[in-house]
């Protein structure tokens, strides 16, 4: 009978102190997702053809496979109206660091100004892009006339 009381003693003083543990234990702090934003204004003398009334750039990593594919949508729609430039981030880190870009890839639409008219961030698809830039050289001129913008 005593040791059936000292067991009953030992098992309620480990309760205890794990309960104690449990209240004192810090839980983690929530995750907060990071929010990665374009530009809205570029100064088109940082890019190349700066003359030209459309830019689109596309901030990219050589290590990233996506921005390549991005690249190469965005190669197609370039024209005597509007320059493409890859910013790819080992040749321009200035320009990325200038631009905040901290996730790739980032794809601008800019207009003549350096007013950021659309953008991307991550992967589009070349109908998307195309829409964009059509939307932006003449507004009201798509189906979607949002692709591209912050609508928050």
């Amino acid at each position: 009978m005593r040791q059936l009381l000292i067991a009953l003693l030992l098992v309620a003083a480990a309760g205890g102190v794990a309960a104690l543990v449990r209240r004192r234990a810090v839980p983690d702090a929530p995750s907060t997702p990071r929010s990665h934003t374009a530009p809205v204004q570029i100064d088109r003398a940082d890019f190349e053809r700066p003359d030209t009334p459309w830019l689109v750039v596309v901030f990219s990593s050589s290590t990233c496979p996506t921005c390549a594919l991005v690249l190469d949508k965005a190669r197609v729609v370039a024209s005597n109206e509007v320059a493409v430039q890859d910013a790819e981030y080992t040749a321009c880190r200035r320009l990325h660091q200038r631009y905040g870009i901290d996730a790739v890839p980032t794809v601008v639409v800019a207009d003549s100004e350096g007013v950021v008219r659309a953008s991307f961030i991550g992967p589009m698809s070349a109908t998307d892009l195309w829409a964009a830039i059509a939307e932006a050289r003449q507004p009201g001129s798509s189906p979607e006339p949002g692709l591209g913008r912050d609508l928050s």
